[in-house]
């Protein structure tokens, strides 16, 4: 048995890397936000929400000023935040400096007793704009007595191996963190449902508001249902409560109640080759995914 995750979708403008108060009014809007939603175990961010540069601003100075080691001060100071407002806290991404030297778009997320649970590096950058370090790993972690949650970053979302990777993992939601402000965003709102639907595995994608994005974020069920979209660019919160067991739901007893894309390989089938990843589908592995276990509730 799981119980339904209440959302906390903070659709906002990134805070100015360099504001001397910019963890401080971070922490006062986290505070407002679980103050005004009491019921809320799960605060998400926008993509560089703690990383923003003025327009006038040259992003790479902005990016080198503002990486640090996720061990660093803020991830400290936000560590003690989720676990001063008691919430599962998504911050959005932040540069990261790595142990290699090398600078990272990554995607931290805290629990309700202060520990950072998991980080994932932006694994598909926009290129040519975009110039951090690409991340190599997929990352899913496991909210106890809520089920499993996937990370993916912006343009992430337009590379169907990610989804599927995190939905082969276990991940029951995938959040995918964005700051679009390009025209772009009406595809990446048909994405959103593609992944939720060819995955079966629930999508929220939170965008930055104006002047870094143009919103519209949006929370999508494992059959690719719209649950809750913001519908403009404006700041704006938008809320809603996930059974994360309808994925598994949904892949045992098939999108529609018919088609179980977990499943559908007859007995004893050959292995699909892959000549574009210099791989394969193996029937037995991709029917993992349904045999692996549900996160365990806690008392």
């Amino acid at each position: 048995m799981t119980s339904p995750l209440s959302l906390c979708l903070v659709q906002s403008a990134a805070l100015q890397h360099d504001a001397h108060d910019g963890l401080d009014s971070f922490a006062a809007d986290v505070t407002r936000h679980s103050r005004a939603h009491p019921g809320a175990r799960l605060l998400v961010y926008p993509e560089l929400h703690l990383c923003g540069h003025r327009p006038d601003e040259d992003p790479e100075t902005v990016m080198a000023a503002a990486a640090e080691p996720l061990d660093g001060p803020r991830g400290a100071r936000l560590a003690d935040l989720a676990r001063e407002a008691g919430v599962w806290l998504a911050p959005g991404s932040v540069y990261e400096r790595g142990d290699d030297g090398a600078v990272y778009n990554t995607a931290p997320v805290y629990s309700p007793e202060g520990r950072r649970v998991a980080a994932y590096r932006k694994m598909f950058p926009w290129r040519p704009y975009e110039t951090t370090a690409s991340g190599t790993e997929f990352v899913v972690f496991d909210m106890a007595g809520y089920g499993r949650v996937g990370l993916s970053i912006c343009y992430d979302a337009w590379f169907p191996e990610v989804t599927r990777h995190l939905a082969w993992q276990g991940a029951d939601l995938v959040l995918n963190l964005v700051r679009t402000p390009t025209v772009d965003r009406v595809q990446e709102l048909v994405l959103a449902r593609a992944n939720a639907i060819v995955n079966q595995v629930a999508m929220v994608s939170v965008n930055a508001a104006q002047p870094d994005g143009i919103g519209r974020s949006v929370v999508v069920d494992p059959e690719g249902r719209v649950r809750a979209e913001a519908e403009s660019a404006t700041h704006q919160v938008v809320t809603d409560v996930l059974d994360l067991a309808d994925a598994r739901r949904v892949r045992t007893s098939g999108t529609a109640g018919l088609t179980r894309v977990w499943d559908p390989f007859t007995t004893g089938q050959s292995p699909i080759e892959l000549p574009l990843y210099a791989g394969r589908i193996d029937p037995e592995r991709w029917r993992a995914a349904l045999r692996r276990p549900m996160s365990t509730p806690t008392g």
